[in-house]
């Protein structure tokens, strides 16, 4: 086993591997109205500083876009009308407040290497091993989305010039899942690499959008009808001219009804969730405060921009009315649709190479997040454990926590294995539609946590504080809590309510339990 925290690394089996003891022994040397050093913080921290500024700020902007806005975006524009920009902007600034709480917290000590430690630290224990392990099977269940996702848009990719790779599914999802684990493996700093090229592919798309639809404007460009192929079937999409007009012409806030617009906010919400990654990177950043601070900030900028510009700059193409689902329900990408009216025949090709990228980096992501989240919780596990038992809670030489990484990989690679039985596979979709419910949950336990931090002793009044923290983290909670009850409205997301509930009411009834038993 391991020697103690923070302690030099050793050779276990020829592998030179360092470890660290549970994290309610670190930073009680916090004294409220001053920050201690990174240096003295990191006397605890095992892991590498190996994340520069350039990564970091990629990361944030990676973590802001998902595959949801160049594939689903059309679902939720053809739901409520322009008015989803608005949807968008009041989703972007609750998401904003708990970014700007998770900054403070990670700020005071960025040695953490999860924002729910101080969950455990200022909720409870029992709170805490309720976040942490619910939120590690959180990244689990999406990884396993993602991997089935990236598999189904590689076949895409390659359908569009005329391949049929379908029988090959599993050997790609296999496939890219061994690279991203080998690239989580190799050092912090070739996942921060990844990251900024993921990144960088996805802006080069959105702001490639935005310049072609700028232009399109302008030229007041009459474009002719096309037929765009989806999944199910082929869509035969209406001649129109590019004008501002088409997003304000009849312009009314709720045009398909107040239910829709009500359902627009989960759909909406579900789109910025994992917005929180950087939080995770902080105890790897070089000079982690001041490139935690500007990351957290352009926050929003990046919401306006990239969010907002790209839906504003769709509708001016295409009026939103346009957006109607095929046979089998599904929206055509309106990337794709902007740039096949462009003239550009291979837009669905592009497109869905970016998707790919796309979903390539939120796997990335899931990865190094779940291997960290792991790797906590066998750190605050007992000796006789069975996470520590695995070594779960050891770093590699490469200072990464390579076992724990690995372990997340072994549960995301059943994914291939799922979709072999239906019956499993019914159960799976209905776990991972409940998944995204239990992180309102911790959504809710993080912002109480920021709110207690403030009224500790630990609070720092030279940190990186968020402005009017009891107005905001109550709007934010809220918030939180009517997102849960819209969940309640709409057919496909009634179970996921329900057993978001039951998930919190059963896990966190026995982690109370369970943390009563271990502190005797």
């Amino acid at each position: 086993m391991a020697a103690g925290h923070g302690s030099k690394p050793s050779l276990e089996n020829g592998i030179e591997v360092t470890t660290e003891e549970n994290m309610s022994q670190q930073a009680d040397s916090s004294r409220a109205g001053s920050l201690d050093s990174v240096e003295q913080l990191d006397s605890h921290n095992a892991m590498e500083r190996g994340l520069s500024n350039r990564h970091v700020q990629f990361i944030a902007i990676g973590g802001t876009i998902g595959t949801g806005l160049f594939l689903g975006s059309g679902k939720s524009i053809a739901l409520t009308g322009p008015s989803i920009v608005l949807v968008y902007i009041l989703v972007g600034l609750i998401m904003f407040i708990l970014m700007r709480a998770i900054g403070e917290l990670m700020y005071q000590d960025p040695s953490q290497h999860t924002f729910i430690n101080f969950i455990s630290k200022y909720v409870g224990k029992a709170w805490g091993h309720y976040a942490q392990w619910s939120y590690w099977i959180v990244l689990v269940l999406v990884g396993m989305t993602e991997l089935t996702a990236v598999s189904r848009y590689f076949v895409e990719f390659f359908k569009t010039y005329g391949l049929d790779l379908s029988p090959w599914k599993w050997l790609i999802e296999i496939a890219f899942l061994a690279v991203l684990v080998m690239i989580n493996l190799i050092a912090v700093k070739t996942f921060g690499e990844a990251e900024f090229w993921f990144a960088m592919i996805k802006i080069t798309l959105i702001i490639g959008m935005i310049a072609t639809a700028i232009v399109m404007v302008i030229m007041h460009y009459h474009y002719s009808a096309v037929t765009v192929q989806t999944t199910g079937s082929v869509i035969k999409t209406q001649a129109g001219t590019a004008s501002l007009a088409n997003i304000f012409n009849g312009f009314t806030l709720a045009p398909n009804g107040w239910y829709n617009f009500a359902i627009a906010f989960p759909m909406v919400f579900f789109a910025y969730e994992l917005i929180e990654f950087v939080g995770v990177t902080v105890s790897e950043t070089k000079n982690p405060r001041p490139v935690l601070k500007k990351a957290t900030n352009q926050i929003i900028y990046r919401i306006l921009i990239f969010y907002v510009g790209a839906l504003l700059a769709i509708m001016a193409i295409v009026p939103w009315r346009n957006f109607v689902p095929d046979k089998s329900g599904e929206f055509v990408s309106p990337f794709i649709m902007v740039f096949k009216y462009a003239g550009i025949d291979w837009a669905s090709a592009l497109v869905f190479f970016v998707v790919i990228t796309a979903a390539s980096s939120s796997l990335n992501s899931l990865l190094f997040s779940a291997g960290r989240h792991l790797y906590q919780v066998a750190v605050e596990s007992p000796r006789n454990s069975p996470l520590r038992f695995f070594s779960l809670d050891q770093v590699s030489s490469h200072r990464v926590p390579a076992r724990a990484i690995v372990f997340s990989g072994i549960f995301i690679l059943l994914s291939p294995l799922v979709s072999v039985f239906p019956a499993i596979t019914q159960a799976f979709t209905w776990f991972s539609s409940a998944s995204s419910a239990v992180t309102i949950f911790i959504y809710i336990l993080t912002m109480v946590a920021h709110w207690k931090y403030r009224q500790s002793a630990d609070f720092s009044a030279d940190g990186f504080l968020m402005p009017a923290y009891k107005v905001l983290d109550s709007l934010a909670i809220g918030f939180f809590v009517l997102i849960y009850l819209s969940l309640f409205l709409a057919p496909d997301t009634l179970w996921a309510a329900v057993g978001g509930i039951v998930w919190f009411l059963v896990f966190g009834t026995w982690c109370h339990f369970h943390m009563k038993k271990v502190t005797r």
